[in-house]
């Protein structure tokens, strides 16, 4: 098989990098793969923690796709094992245990998404339990001779836990070298992971050496911001962007994240510089003319949002969203699609019979799911948030309400159209009464 030039590939692999544990090492195995034809094994695992892959998680697999385009075999480590332990990297508290029943649920789904990046008929997917499930306990007293306590103690995470006198439990310890053994059972010859997870990478390194492997390379990638420009993506913060979104939800999402943000560290972050370099293939030459200081970082967002979108949809849905973004929020006119919300009688306190009605206008916007109840569809109201009219295509008008005690009248197949927010539009629909 004939690989691109070494410096070609070197290029690639340091793109979006933190850290290459060790280039020198990296080089000479490129360069045995080139003169030999054969492929690097690439591993990455991850752990079926969660049901959604989001847009951090896809980091280190698009990474892990540079990789494959060269040639390369992907190994991918599917952690139903380690899944039950859970990563300590990054923690400063231990985290949740999961049952097998739901590793497994998770794994499942997990496969399916990971598609979305990865080529998996092109590569190599394994399941950590394939191994640890056959390992007696000798063999594990074994594994744990490889590893001292003052060393897993040296890490970032765990001395932050002792300094603030937070737990850390015995099987969290087990962690790294779990992830380590893994890289000697697949015989990794690069492992791709956050840059958190150094510590992990360099213990299979000398797993590998103690089996009489040469040791892996260790490639560790920053860790994506969520779409509050702060905190890292996760679902737990409400600030990730799933692969599997709808397209105009994965667009909008990415059109709000802020152009730059002061990080905890307090460094100032490009967001959407990071953004273009560790979700995309966008060249660097484009990505700084796109954020030249005279130019409008809005462009920048539109170009990004329609690189992500085409990934993981396809290039016609992106541009179709682009216009329909500039449509509703640069040129202030309704969407495309206008949403039918279906509100009950019995929600409006109407008798059976009747179809139309004066509403109170909190009642109506809880009913139609648009607020959580009434005095936060108030709130709504008072913030200036809801606007009321009734649909009629490009002639549609709509008045901004400020007064949390209007209330507005509902015809039979005439909305009213509501409006909540910049995202929010739907078209209030009672059914007809069912005829005898």
């Amino acid at each position: 098989m004939s690989f691109a030039p070494v410096e070609e590939q070197l290029a690639t692999i340091r793109r979006g990098a933190s850290q290459i544990v060790t280039e020198a090492e990296l080089v000479a195995k490129l360069q045995h793969s080139h003169r030999t034809g054969k492929p690097l094994r690439v591993k990455y695992g991850i752990d079926p923690t969660a049901v959604d892959v989001h847009l951090g998680h896809t980091v280190p697999l698009r990474k892990l796709k540079q990789l494959q385009d060269l040639g390369h075999l992907a190994v991918i480590v599917i952690g139903n094992y380690t899944a039950l332990v859970g990563d300590p990297s990054g923690r400063d508290q231990t985290r949740p245990r999961l049952t097998a029943e739901q590793v497994e649920r998770n794994a499942e789904n997990y496969l399916s998404q990971l598609a979305k990046v990865i080529d998996l008929n092109r590569a190599e997917v394994v399941r950590n339990g394939d191994w640890f499930s056959r390992m007696r306990f000798l063999d594990i007293l074994e594994l744990t001779s490889k590893l001292t306590v003052i060393r897993v103690l040296e890490r970032d995470d765990f001395a932050k836990r002792i300094k603030e006198q937070k737990p850390i439990y015995l099987h969290e310890c087990l962690y790294p070298l779990m992830q380590g053994w893994d890289s000697v059972q697949v015989r990794a010859d690069v492992e791709l992971g956050a840059s958190e997870q150094l510590y992990n990478l360099l213990c299979g390194r000398d797993l590998q050496r103690d089996a009489g492997q040469e040791p892996q390379v260790a490639v560790t990638l920053p860790i994506l911001v969520g779409t509050d420009g702060a905190r890292r993506m996760g679902k737990s913060l409400g600030n990730y962007i799933g692969v599997g979104e709808p397209a105009e939800k994965m667009f909008g999402k990415l059109m709000s994240i802020p152009d730059e943000k002061e990080q905890a560290d307090g460094r100032r972050l490009n967001v959407i510089r990071q953004y273009f370099e560790l979700l995309t293939d966008v060249p660097a030459e484009e990505v700084n003319a796109l954020l030249a200081p005279d130019k409008n970082p809005k462009d920048a967002k539109v170009r990004l949002a329609k690189e992500i979108v085409g990934q993981y949809h396809w290039p016609e849905l992106a541009e179709a969203m682009a216009l329909e973004f500039d449509r509703v929020h640069a040129r202030h006119q309704l969407p495309s699609h206008i949403v039918v919300q279906i509100v009950l009688r019995t929600d409006l306190g109407w008798p059976a019979e009747q179809t139309e009605g004066i509403v109170w206008l909190p009642k109506l916007l809880k009913a139609a799911g648009l607020a959580w109840s009434h005095s936060d569809a108030r709130r709504l109201i008072q913030q200036k948030a809801v606007s009321v009219g009734i649909y009629r295509g490009e002639q549609t008008e709509l008045t901004l309400v400020t007064d949390p005690d209007a209330t507005v009248e509902v015809r039979e197949g005439q909305g009213p159209l509501l409006k909540v927010g910049k995202r929010q539009i739907v078209n209030i629909k009672v059914p007809e009464p069912k005829r005898a």
